[in-house]
């Protein structure tokens, strides 16, 4: 009997150490997303079922108004959120969130700049140029006045943080 337990105790630490070291840990040091089921965010007789978001970017705020629809229900749950967005194309900034979120996308034409939108199911994007696209991507909402985002942005990472009104 004390053979087997003694050949049981390596295996059992063996298994509860793979449990605990995981590499996908969305709370990582460049983007601390928190997980989605942020109470305060969920809860129907909470005053935060705002569709007003605050984008703060370094000593800049923007205020967007989000859409009412199946993905910007899932991303307010995330919030309050700050994360490192990651340049591209001279146009946007974009992350890429641990989770998926659902998506409805179409091909808006014409980007505007403010438009918040999701890529794929899971991709962030923060557009500060407009342009014309053949991309499909889920609307989530659109800054009031973009005045100013294309400079608070710049063109390197940049910390970005969401908080709903």
């Amino acid at each position: 009997m004390k053979q087997t337990q003694m050949l049981l105790l390596p295996l059992l630490l063996g298994f509860l150490s793979t449990l605990a070291c995981t590499t996908d840990d969305p709370m990582n040091l460049e983007n601390p997303i928190p997980p989605a089921g942020n109470t305060a965010a969920t809860n129907p007789g909470n005053p935060n079922r705002s569709n007003r978001l605050r984008i703060r970017i370094g000593t800049d705020t923007f205020t967007a108004t989000l859409l009412d629809n199946p993905s910007v229900e899932a991303f307010k749950a995330r919030l309050p959120l700050t994360i490192v967005m990651k340049e591209l194309n001279g146009n946007e900034k974009f992350v890429d969130l641990p989770t998926s979120l659902p998506t409805s996308a179409s091909n808006p034409g014409a980007i505007q700049a403010g438009d918040l939108m999701l890529y794929g199911s899971s991709t962030l994007v923060l557009f500060y140029e407009t342009f014309q696209t053949s991309y499909r991507y889920t609307k989530l909402g659109r800054i009031e006045n973009s005045t100013g985002l294309a400079a608070a942005l710049g063109t390197a990472k940049i910390t970005v943080t969401f908080e709903l009104e």
